[in-house]
């Protein structure tokens, strides 16, 4: 990745990885998610994280998925791959195979079964670097993998020139501004942000965006508000904000805490016809009831009106059509 792209910046979404049966990749619904994907604007594209369903996915399918949406993107947009595994090695040839299929960085959250003490942490992330063909951001994601990256361990490796940021799904704002704080080190460092309700808020704080799952449905209307917050724009950005929180509480909420909002976005993926809505074992598809409750919910926001033209990445929250 050259220092053109540095920091990494704006809306990167975490792409749902698109399934027709378990470990079967939906080819054409990936190919079309991602041409709508980019076409709303997006900044870049996270593959094989918690919206993608990595872990469930067997190494096999998780390089096949690689393969096809690298091919697609066609470097259109830079892209990050999550390459974490409770084995060091796989993460290594993972991010080996991930460079040959062109991606432009890894992305590395803790290892998620045995605890690890910050020392071993460090350890770990200095000896993985060494090895690393493609630059990386630390995933800090505790709610999953029960440890944290904490934030003088997180300094204490910014003299790796191949780490070039942070991933923040901690929904801890004090720790995001202590990370915010540690751009001042160092060059080109990116932080950002995972809960796309938070997203506006961490680049008026001085973030450098979000990885944000619902810009997979409504891509435009994340690269806007993250533009609003650019310029500060703070009536937009609320305007934004509201319409991001509608479509939060309205497809997140319907499933079964804690992964309705994964069933969620991909129900919603699934009535627009770009994708199957198929989840990865052992996560399994909401009840039809409430999937029906999604659909009233999209049609309520207004999330149907343009699919005959330009798609949902020219539609926002609550515009309704005058055809």
């Amino acid at each position: 990745m050259t220092d053109t792209v540095l920091p990494l910046k704006g809306i990167i979404p975490p792409l749902v990885t698109p399934l027709l049966g378990r470990d079967e990749i939906d080819v054409d619904g990936t190919r079309r998610l991602i041409d709508h994907v980019i076409g709303g604007g997006v900044h870049g594209l996270f593959l094989l994280g918690t919206s993608g369903e990595a872990p469930s996915l067997s190494h096999k399918t998780q390089q096949e998925f690689i393969q096809i949406a690298c091919e697609q993107i066609q470097g259109r947009v830079p892209v990050l791959v999550g390459i974490t595994d409770t084995s060091m090695t796989e993460s290594i040839e993972f991010a080996k195979f991930s460079q040959s299929c062109g991606a432009d960085a890894v992305v590395l959250a803790t290892p998620y079964y045995f605890p690890m003490h910050q020392q071993d942490l460090k350890r770990y992330v200095e000896e993985m670097a060494a090895e690393l063909p493609l630059p990386f951001l630390l995933y800090n994601m505790p709610s999953h993998t029960k440890v944290s990256y904490e934030i003088g361990t997180i300094e204490s490796l910014m003299k790796i020139e191949k780490f070039i940021g942070v991933k923040d799904s901690s929904a801890n704002m004090l720790y995001y501004n202590k990370l915010i704080d540690l751009k001042s080190e160092r060059e080109n460092f990116t932080v950002l942000v995972g809960p796309e309700e938070l997203m506006a808020q961490s680049v008026l704080m001085g973030g450098d965006g979000g990885i944000s799952g619902g810009a997979n449905l409504v891509p435009s209307l994340y690269v806007s508000l993250y533009e609003a917050a650019v310029t500060e724009d703070l009536r937009e950005v609320h305007r934004l904000q509201h319409q991001v929180l509608r479509l939060s509480k309205s497809l997140y909420e319907v499933g079964a805490a804690p992964t309705g909002y994964l069933a969620g976005i991909k129900t919603a993926l699934g009535f627009t016809g770009l994708c199957s809505d198929r989840l990865c074992e052992p996560l399994y598809e909401m009840p039809e009831d409430r999937k029906q409750l999604i659909h009233q919910h999209m049609s309520d926001l207004g999330l149907f009106e343009s699919m005959g033209t330009e798609g949902i990445a020219s539609q926002g929250i609550g515009k309704k059509s005058n055809s």
